[in-house]
């Protein structure tokens, strides 16, 4: 695989863009994302970012998810509770998590501690989802066995019958192991690729209480690539 080789070409991230807290400018990154998709459709699923846990053996794992919240708090994610992610969180919050978007040469990374969210936060998100989406909700048991794909396809269908599409927002009730986390920041980092693998790295480090557009709570450095 040593011929695969790409020269960045990337517009870069110089220190007078960036401001003294990071949210600003994450927000502005996400935004260009999924302006640039749906103009060109190069981008896809522009908010999926990579969560990374660790198990109960130290040992870690990742996978994608779709970010569905992104304010001063911190970025936020919906799951299964008692997904794999969720039993893993529930015993060590530490975590980590990264936005890519390779067609920009551009990504996001993430650490710090996941906090669930609260129970109207978990609701509001959870009824804003199409009625198939909320059924799926209930007929997957994830990251648990499943004998087969007809043995979930049934249970698919054990729960459409259980909660018909009414057309309401409150046809599909909430499940008892569903819900989301918010990410608590310490480091957020944006990789800009350059040519020559010269690329930028610009790192914000907590140093204080606050959110992640406090000024006050933030140091900004600049890293070799």
């Amino acid at each position: 695989m040593e011929h695969l080789r790409v020269d960045y070409a990337g517009d870069g991230l110089a220190e007078e863009r960036c401001p003294a807290a990071p949210l600003e400018i994450v927000r502005e990154w996400v935004a260009t994302a999924v302006s640039r998709h749906a103009e060109h459709g190069d981008v896809p699923e522009p908010t999926a970012f990579a969560v990374a846990t660790v198990d109960a053996d130290g040992l870690p794992d990742v996978r994608t998810v779709l970010m569905r919240g992104l304010d001063e708090r911190g970025p936020a994610f919906y799951t299964n509770t008692d997904s794999a992610k969720g039993r893993q969180l529930r015993d060590n919050p530490a975590v980590a998590a990264t936005l890519t978007w390779a067609g920009l040469h551009r990504a996001v990374r993430f650490r710090g501690l996941a906090e669930p969210l609260a129970a109207e936060e978990v609701r509001a998100y959870f009824v804003s989802r199409p009625w198939a989406s909320r059924i799926g909700a209930h007929a997957s048991a994830q990251s648990h066995p499943v004998s087969d794909r007809e043995s979930l396809e049934r249970a698919y269908q054990e729960c459409a019958e259980r909660f018909p599409d009414t057309g309401s927002p409150d046809d599909v009730p909430v499940p008892a192991d569903w819900g989301g986390y918010r990410i608590v920041v310490d480091r957020v980092e944006l990789w800009a690729g350059r040519r020559s693998r010269l690329h930028d790295r610009i790192v914000w480090e907590r140093v204080g209480a606050g959110g992640m557009d406090d000024p006050a709570a933030w140091r900004r450095v600049r890293l070799a690539p």
